[in-house]
């Protein structure tokens, strides 16, 4: 049997001169397989717990009643949701199948959760206005986009200027959820605050490009083939962050707003307006497609809209419409 895998190789950063280490290669496979940057650390973060629980054995030397006794600790005694369970499953799938190579074969146990359906929240026209007005300044513009043209939160972050065209009023979204590009409107509210923003962040740019100071989230790949992509008005985000960072090369970036601070304003805004829903930032895309559908709007339309792969995804909107549950009349209207 092999030793326990030490705790400063379960996070190790690679070095040049020495063999890769369990977790780097963990890594370098799901890099190969141009796994999103969050998908790896999530997968990265479920390999470890794993490893942990197991006594920091390696996982070569773990089958898979191992793994049905971490998947049976998280589901009974830690009471983890369903997509949790199924996301520390996938992880470990894949770390059996994409790096071990030895595929895990089907035990009782072992098999994604069945998860939940939930009605998704849906804000009224009047509750959006009270939202918006209760968010401060970017975040109210960053809402304001969501709501008009569908977007996932951290595709609203991501937005580059390139990726806002105001003569054709739409907005590309670019390497969204299973690295999906599309298109969908630019809504004509958001004309004069974006170009008011752009004013206000081209003074920033300009004042980043005296001092050196480059956006993230450019390939080496991009870079290789345009050297200066990373300094270009082009490449910026349009909510840009206001501090900015060093990587590890010592170069000073700026990146874009980070999630939580959005999330946590949007938190604050529910409170402040006494609004009774659960409402997140993600029900300002329920929103859109629900509207789009009590517009009359083709529900495949929608489903392109929102970068949905199957219609079934985008049919739960059909049963949140203003008219009821199903969207049929209820009898006691008849009373």
């Amino acid at each position: 049997m092999r030793p326990p895998i030490p705790l400063s190789h379960l996070n190790a950063v690679p070095d040049s001169g020495r063999p890769f280490r369990f977790m780097e290669i963990v890594r370098r496979k799901l890099r190969e397989r141009r796994y999103s940057r969050r998908t790896e650390e999530a997968y990265v973060h479920w390999i470890r717990r794993y490893i942990l629980h197991s006594d920091r054995r390696h996982p070569k030397d773990l089958d898979e009643r191992d793994v049905q006794r971490f998947l049976s600790v998280l589901t009974v005694e830690q009471k983890v949701a369903a997509s949790t369970q199924n996301q520390a499953l996938a992880a470990l799938t894949f770390l059996y199948e994409g790096v071990l190579e030895r595929p895990l074969t089907r035990i009782d146990g072992i098999a994604p959760a069945r998860r939940s359906r939930y009605v998704p929240v849906v804000l009224s026209d009047r509750e959006i206005r009270s939202m918006l007005r209760a968010l401060p300044n970017p975040i109210d513009l960053c809402a304001l986009i969501m709501y008009g043209s569908g977007l996932r939160l951290m595709e609203c972050l991501r937005l580059r200027v390139k990726d806002i065209d105001f003569d054709r009023r739409e907005i590309v979204v670019r390497g969204g959820k299973g690295e999906k590009d599309r298109r969908t409107p630019l809504a004509e509210t958001c004309l004069g605050p974006l170009r008011e923003h752009f004013s206000v962040a081209q003074a920033q740019y300009h004042k980043d490009r005296r001092d050196d100071i480059r956006t993230t989230g450019v390939s080496d790949a991009l870079r290789r083939k345009y050297p200066n992509a990373d300094r270009e008005w082009a490449w910026w985000y349009v909510f840009s962050a206001r501090r900015t960072l060093v990587d590890e090369h010592g170069q000073r970036r700026r990146h874009h707003l980070h999630d939580t601070m959005v999330q946590r304003a949007f938190r604050e805004a529910v409170v402040k307006t006494g609004m009774s829903k659960r409402a997140t930032c993600h029900s300002l895309r329920h929103s859109f497609a629900t509207h789009l559908l009590e517009s009359g709007a083709d529900i495949r339309t929608v489903q392109e809209l929102l970068g949905h792969s199957d219609v079934r995804t985008t049919m739960v909107y059909t049963h949140v419409l203003n008219r009821g549950g199903l969207g049929v009349r209820s009898p006691a209207d008849r009373l």
